[in-house]
């Protein structure tokens, strides 16, 4: 699985037909040019003893602690972010949950949900119950979706804290304040995020924690719970500029790391993936860090 996410492999068996000719891939699972490549389809089920344990955080913790000991890591500067991961779900399985399946059309049968009001309390995907319909802005489309979250630190860029949750109006805030919450030590720190965070209520949580709110002010017809104690000082300038590179983060597991559209169903298979793709983004991030430059 780190090979599909590291190389943007979609399925088993796209990746059993490239360790069928790739000798880097080979190599890197152990197999000699005459060994014969395992079936897609028993690969597929031993896949799913991986994706019921708890081997992806544990390698996300290795990875972590690799960089740390290489002096990679800031315990002081922070930013927090979170984007839409959209779920392998059509919108067609969106229905209401108390009305019978459509009659007639086979597998895939015609449903008119146009003119509908479509709400997560009352509807429910068939096939992911736990994604939810949800859409970034206005003007955006709504789609059935997961949202990731991830704690950034300042200093090389890398991931050190990540969660799954329900996209909700409200997740990404709440998810924030677990993610600094649980960064070792109550020292003091910097914490960056957009202007989704600037709410009362968000910075008081991260003042409570000993943590400076670094928010992006939002004016736009209302007033910003950042105010000049915190804009003044020349550390929300750099906050500002550096947390924009949580997107890289986001744009790398989204294109190579193939998550745009997960290919597993529910919060906790989501999850295992989006913290295997993490640690990869992590593996790739510290070679090029730790590169030699040739002179």
């Amino acid at each position: 699985m780190l090979l599909q996410i590291l190389y943007t492999i979609r399925s088993a068996r796209l990746l059993m037909e490239q360790l069928d000719y790739n000798l880097l891939l080979r190599w890197f699972v152990g197999l000699s040019m005459d060994d014969k490549v395992w079936d897609h389809s028993v690969f597929s089920k031993n896949q799913e003893r991986f994706l019921d344990s708890d081997l992806a955080a544990a390698f996300f913790a290795r990875i972590l602690k690799q960089a740390a000991a290489a002096g990679l890591l800031s315990d002081e500067h922070f930013t927090v972010d979170g984007t839409l991961i959209e779920a392998w779900a059509s919108l067609k399985s969106f229905r209401p949950k108390d009305a019978p399946p459509p009659e007639g059309g086979g597998r895939n049968p015609a449903v008119d949900f146009h003119g509908d009001k479509r709400l997560n309390q009352t509807h429910a995907s068939t096939t992911d119950p736990e994604a939810r319909l949800f859409k970034k802005g206005k003007g955006k489309e709504a789609k059935l979706c997961f949202m990731g979250h991830v704690l950034m630190e300042n200093r090389h860029g890398l991931v050190v804290s990540h969660r799954l949750t329900a996209a909700t109006g409200t997740a990404e805030r709440e998810a924030a304040v677990g993610l600094v919450e649980g960064v070792p030590g109550r020292h003091r720190m910097t914490v960056g995020a957009d202007k989704a965070y600037d709410t009362q209520e968000f910075v008081h949580s991260l003042r409570a924690l000993k943590a400076v709110p670094h928010v992006a002010q939002n004016c736009n017809g209302r007033k910003s719970a950042i105010d000049g104690r915190t804009t003044r000082h020349p550390g929300y300038a750099v906050s500002q500029r550096l947390r924009k590179r949580v997107e890289e983060i986001f744009g790398w597991m989204k294109t190579v790391g193939n998550l745009r559209k997960t290919r597993h169903h529910g919060l906790d298979r989501v999850g295992w993936v989006f913290t295997l793709t993490a640690a990869a983004y992590n593996l790739v991030r510290m070679r090029n860090l730790t590169a030699v430059v040739s002179p």
